[in-house]
């Protein structure tokens, strides 16, 4: 890394003191508790952010209302405008982002630019689809009547986003968003919320550049905040990431007002390995999944299911690999992968280990906490497999840590039902040179995720797929295709252009 994280801080403005209420690129007096900052990667203090009492948010949610009065009347290609400066802004900081992105969150480096560089390309994708918010033409029934549908925007859209991706999953949703026509409000991690500061700072500057309302994007830090937006009927949409425990708390919040919700919760992924893989591409892929972020994406693989007659050498592979991981400073790019993002989560993956022993299962490769010199955050941990059985409670749950449960197969038709053997179901692979398995996979009677692939890994996913997952991963969809229409509601006008009132479905109304 060519940049120091304090070059970083300063760059992108970065306070150790910092308002956590924002409403453009203008930060707020908070009246909220503090939340202070502590970089796993080294436990060292990064800063504090005062959060948003209820006084607080009322006064972000008044910007809000009243900018979209301003923002929905802009035509959609000046918005794509807005957007597109957004994501050249983002380009000029990506090095410095990418830093507090790994120091904050403890990914890697490499993960941190990544993460940045979603962010710009969904800025771009959205600057495209503001010149395609298309509507359908219909036939009418009735003579002399044209019919058709267009689509308008929703109003304020809350965006709650987790620790794992600090911005990307909140530009996922904005910048859709924005060109829509909505103006948003943006709750971020309490784990991470420099990254947030440091993003609304961003687009604070493109708001004042071109003379918009701040209240077009706001920023309220602390986790009161989020019930606040949940409760809000002045919010028709929240887009949440998180656990599924605390989505189903968000989902009937929001539903119990007649809100929508875009969820995108727990994933539990597998990839399943034929006796026709070709391991030359299934080890990076597996490796990759089950250790990038330190386990800690929601598309992160946690279940590998083997084909009998290549189980044992798949296994031997995967120690020889893990023996060759390097753990330590993210910001060292020699570095496979840093740390969890606290010690509550490494008390969760101990747990987790202990559970599938108890349970059964064979530990394969050593876990455990690594201590000493680079190792002081206590947040270190050792990228854990363990041969299981799908059953196991264990199993059964997302544990957001570098743990592998390996499991044989006979048959394709057994594979599958292992794989869609869990209640969540975001993203799924499996590695096959042999197009009839590829093709039973993606068929009806395969994968039962929102995401499946054939010859890659189930960890990351490029924005132009609508990505999200089914049954208990919450049905939700962000990012490209056709996803935007979340971010809108459908109007359909018909149109009489003629001197007669015929009624549909030919009914006489004779007076």
């Amino acid at each position: 890394m060519n940049i120091s994280i304090e070059q970083a801080l300063e760059t992108l403005g970065v306070k150790e003191m910092q308002s956590g209420v924002w409403i453009g690129g203008k930060a707020l007096p908070f009246h909220g508790a503090e939340i202070e900052s502590y970089s796993p990667t080294n436990g060292k203090f990064i800063g504090r952010v005062g959060t948003a009492d209820a006084a607080d948010y009322e006064t972000v949610m008044q910007a809000n209302t009243e900018a979209f009065k301003t923002w929905r009347i802009l035509p959609a290609p000046q918005r794509g405008e807005i957007v597109r400066q957004f994501g050249n802004e983002l380009r000029k900081v990506k090095a410095e982002l990418g830093a507090l992105v790994s120091y904050e969150m403890g990914k890697s480096y490499q993960e941190g630019l990544g993460e940045v560089q979603e962010m710009i390309d969904i800025c771009d994708f959205a600057v495209g689809l503001s010149r395609q918010l298309y509507g359908l033409t219909m036939h009418s029934e009735r003579p002399g009547h044209r019919m058709y549908e267009q689509w308008h925007p929703l109003g304020v859209v809350g965006v709650i986003s987790a620790f794992n991706f600090p911005v990307a999953v909140w530009s996922w949703n904005t910048a859709l968003a924005w060109v829509c026509g909505d103006v948003c409000i943006w709750k971020p991690s309490s784990k991470v919320p420099l990254c947030a500061v440091a993003c609304q700072q961003i687009i604070g500057k493109v708001l004042d550049a071109n003379n918009l309302p701040g209240g077009i994007s706001t920023l309220v830090c602390g986790n009161p905040a989020g019930d606040m937006m949940n409760n809000d009927g002045r919010i028709p949409m929240i887009s949440f990431t998180g656990s599924t425990r605390i989505g189903r708390h968000v989902g009937a919040t929001v539903a119990s007002r007649f809100g929508r919700t875009i969820l995108e919760l727990g994933g539990n992924n597998a990839i399943i390995v034929t006796e026709n893989a070709d391991f030359n591409m299934l080890m990076p892929a597996v490796v990759f999944g089950a250790v990038g972020t330190a386990g800690q994406r929601c598309t992160s693989t946690r279940r590998l299911i083997i084909h009998e007659s290549v189980y044992d050498k798949t296994l031997e592979i995967i120690k020889k690999a893990y023996g060759q991981l390097r753990i330590g400073d993210p910001l060292n790019e020699n570095n496979h992968l840093g740390p969890l993002i606290d010690t509550k989560a490494v008390s969760d993956y101990l747990n987790a280990i202990e559970k599938a022993k108890t349970e059964g299962g064979k530990i394969a490769v050593e876990g455990g906490v690594l201590e000493g010199v680079g190792y002081e955050s206590g947040c270190y941990v050792k990228p854990c497999v363990i041969e299981a059985q799908n059953h196991f409670h264990i199993v059964q749950e997302e544990t957001f840590a570098p743990i592998l449960y390996v499991m044989k197969y006979t048959t394709l038709e057994e594979a599958i039902a292992l794989h869609n053997g869990v209640p969540q179901g975001l993203s799924s692979a499996i590695f096959t040179n042999n197009m009839r398995e590829a093709e039973k996979f993606l068929s009806v009677e395969g994968s039962d995720c929102g995401i499946a692939n054939v010859n890659i890994g189930t960890s990351g996913a490029e924005i132009g797929g609508a990505f999200g997952g089914e049954k208990e991963t919450g049905g939700g969809r962000e990012s490209g295709s056709d996803a935007w229409k979340a971010y809108m509601r459908r109007q359909t006008n018909t149109i009489n252009y003629t001197t007669k009132l015929p009624l549909a479905q030919g009914i006489k109304f004779d007076i």
